[in-house]
């Protein structure tokens, strides 16, 4: 087996835009590093480093490849085990053809949700992919979408070589948990990498799951991004932390849209409300989560008149935004989110906000006949 450069080298880092040095390797974080002086809040980088959708892209004719890694997963108190690291999938030619469970390295403890992090440090660990075909292949390893994952050593038994041009278009989309979807099956049942796979583009997943805030230093990544599709799913997190009032929220999403559009003026651009979650429909926020593991709405359904934002007033009020743009934004469009997830469906949010792995998926394909269909905003 021979090492294989991950700085430098054949290999492509995609859906990542830094890759900060640590003592390790390398870690992949997918907004740009002049960010982190942006926020304070430790959740923001914790996110970020989260490899929703990263993968590692180039061309070998291999028969092994040796991925090492070292992540970072957390384990309360009560926990007897840590929470699981997620999975590093194999695609050769665009064909699923392996997975493994990502090795547990670092181990950061906690007494509960929130509290102070107790850092037990990890070694290493070593994932291998045996018995690929012969010859020349594409090979594509998805990272873990829920897991802080460090690249210590790629290692293959053959060459390796960059890959070549495809053609695809690329699609930004930036959302909340329920984009960023830790709650997968594996880095490639992301709702957007599915639907993404079916609309035969390459995805770069900027989602912040807690954090979809339209924080300007995120429209500004996205305006300096390359794209040839953008989308944006706004709502949930504003919501449910009560972040704005419904006088702050409408130049906020105007503000968003025109940060964007100073650097993808003609770019299609698919506005995307919250998916069903009945604990916010009607009720404004802030949440907590209950004994049951469910989310329970603080906020008083008799706010929402002087202002408070419920789902209901977000979806009302993104519909009205996107037809005020339109008439001069030809390239922008807007989908009410429950038509990826309706209020009939609501069984399959677990917590009373995330979806089953099963219903990622299903939200994937729905997104891609919508977006992609032969009159849809991403034609």
């Amino acid at each position: 087996m021979r090492t294989v450069p991950l700085v430098g080298g054949p290999v492509e880092l995609r859906g990542a835009l830094d890759l900060e040095t640590t003592a390790a390797g390398v870690m992949p974080r997918r907004l740009p590093a002049w960010t982190k002086e942006q926020y304070q809040n430790p959740s923001v980088y914790g996110v970020t480093v989260m490899p929703s959708g990263v993968r590692l892209v180039f061309r070998t004719d291999a028969r092994a490849l040796e991925l090492e890694v070292l992540t970072s997963t957390g384990r309360l108190a009560t926990d007897p085990h840590p929470r699981p690291t997620g999975m590093l999938e194999l695609l050769v030619d665009g064909i699923p053809a392996g997975r493994r469970q990502t090795p547990v390295g670092n181990v950061l403890r906690m007494a509960g949700p929130g509290a102070a992090q107790r850092l037990i440090p990890g070694k290493p660990g070593t994932v291998r992919f045996a018995g690929l075909p012969t010859g020349m292949k594409n090979i594509e390893l998805w990272l873990p979408q829920q897991t802080p994952t460090e690249l210590v050593a790629l290692r293959a038994d053959g060459d390796v070589l960059a890959p070549l041009p495809d053609g695809r278009r690329r699609w930004v989309h930036h959302g909340s948990s329920i984009s960023h979807c830790i709650e997968a099956d594996g880095p490639t049942g992301t709702w957007p990498v599915v639907a993404a796979t079916l609309g035969e583009v390459e995805v770069i997943n900027l989602s912040q799951a807690g954090n979809a805030l339209l924080d300007p230093y995120v429209a500004r990544t996205i305006r300096d991004t390359p794209a040839d599709l953008i989308s944006l799913k706004v709502g949930i997190n504003i919501v449910s932390l009560s972040a704005f009032r419904l006088r702050t929220f409408g130049p906020a999403v105007h503000g968003f849209l025109d940060t964007i559009r100073d650097g993808h003026p003609d770019t299609p651009l698919l506005l995307i409300s919250p998916v069903s979650c009945p604990a916010l429909e009607q009720v404004p926020g802030p949440t907590r989560t209950g004994p049951d593991g469910r989310i329970t709405a603080l906020g008083n359904p008799a706010d929402v008149a002087d202002g408070a934002l419920s789902l209901a007033v977000v979806r009302t009020e993104l519909a009205r935004i996107a037809a005020v743009r339109q008439t001069s934004d030809p390239h922008l469009h807007c989908l009410d989110g429950r038509a990826l997830l309706g209020p009939d469906e609501t069984a399959d949010l677990t917590d009373g906000l995330h979806p089953t792995a099963a219903a990622y998926r299903r939200m994937g394909k729905r997104f891609a006949a919508h977006a992609f269909a032969p009159h849809g905003p991403f034609h």
